[in-house]
């Protein structure tokens, strides 16, 4: 019988990560194999699915099973595998260009499928391993290599698209921030269906910097905005500002003192209805200023690949078991000469 490892060194496959100095990569990776142990889950039942980009070398370097999936395709391995498997934990790491441009419609659909997996978008707002280009989620006017104008896109905000799906569970949370970074993929992990976490990751080569308002030891107080489940939305050094909802239903920020607490959004993420979540996801729409971390939604519904499951018991209670090579070989067939 399979045993849990609990030891974080025998996560580590012994390869050598091959990340550029200071990319933010090795403190998820750091944070990833110091979470693993305490699951109870041995090795061989994980599988880590990548595509291409530099989280994709993650694969490489956790000691679980694992696949290198070519660009855009690691959701579409990794459904297949969960459907397939489920007593397999299925992991897939990935990036912005990854899974928001080529794998885009992978995403969306298994976020709406609930499939069993847990998603980690690695997000720099740019394409590190090609050397810089601007990514789906670039900022309008970006300056790249590929944009030395100014980028004219428009870019994706990962929660809202994650909620416009009904994703059954939405995080985000930050690189260098261990303690808020396990917290939230204990919670994924927890999760049955698909788990969809944004990780705002530092590229310090090609777009460094990009999230310093919020991990800066000098700003983070009074621009990360930490929600809790049941709680009023609250941020800053002495919790002094907090979320309203307008009358439009959107949120704005304000000062405590202005409005007394009563009248801040007390965070929901068990709510059936993604609205508020949709909502708390554009209070920022670039991590600049205050931004919310944390869990945005986390409700249960029906998981694919029990569902598909279940379908097909009560399909052979009814039909029996079917002979394949009988069904091919019915109906209009001919014969190659």
């Amino acid at each position: 019988m399979a045993v849990a490892a609990k030891d974080r060194k025998a996560w580590a496959s012994g390869e050598e990560p091959r990340w550029c100095p200071g990319c933010g990569d090795y403190a998820i990776l750091a944070a990833i194999e110091s979470f693993l142990p305490e699951l109870g889950v041995p090795r061989e039942k994980f599988v880590f699915v990548s595509g291409i980009g530099c989280s994709g070398r993650f694969v490489y370097y956790v000691n679980t099973y694992g696949v290198h999936a070519i660009h855009g395709r690691a959701l579409a391995l990794a459904s297949g595998l969960a459907v397939a498997r489920p007593d397999l934990s299925v992991w897939v790491v990935t990036g912005d260009g990854d899974s928001l441009s080529i794998g885009g419609n992978h995403l969306i659909h298994a976020l709406r499928r609930n499939v069993p997996v847990k998603v980690l978008l690695f997000n720099n707002q740019i394409y590190g391993l090609t050397k810089g280009q601007y990514s789906p989620t670039s900022e309008e006017g970006k300056i790249t290599k590929s944009t030395p104008f100014g980028a004219l896109d428009h870019p994706f905000n990962p929660l809202a698209l994650a909620l416009g799906a009904e994703a059954s569970f939405v995080a985000r949370t930050l690189d260098v921030d261990r303690a808020h970074l396990t917290g939230v993929l204990r919670a994924a992990a927890a999760h049955r269906g698909t788990a969809f976490v944004e990780i705002y990751q530092n590229c310090n080569v090609f777009n460094d910097g990009a999230f310093d308002t919020l991990t800066d030891k000098q700003t983070r107080a009074l621009n990360q905005i930490r929600l809790e489940h049941d709680r009023p939305i609250r941020f800053g050094p002495e919790g002094e500002r907090g979320v309203v909802q307008r009358g439009d239903g959107s949120m704005e920020i304000v000062n405590v003192a202005d409005v007394g607490e009563d009248a801040l959004v007390v965070h929901d993420a068990h709510h059936h209805d993604p609205s508020l979540a949709f909502a708390l996801a554009h209070l920022s729409e670039r991590p600049t200023g205050p931004t919310p971390i944390g869990v945005f939604r986390s409700v249960e519904r029906q998981v694919y690949g029990q569902a598909l499951d279940d379908q097909l018991a009560v399909a052979r209670a009814r039909l029996g078991v079917g002979d394949l090579a009988s069904l091919l070989g019915s109906g209009h067939t001919w014969a190659v000469a």
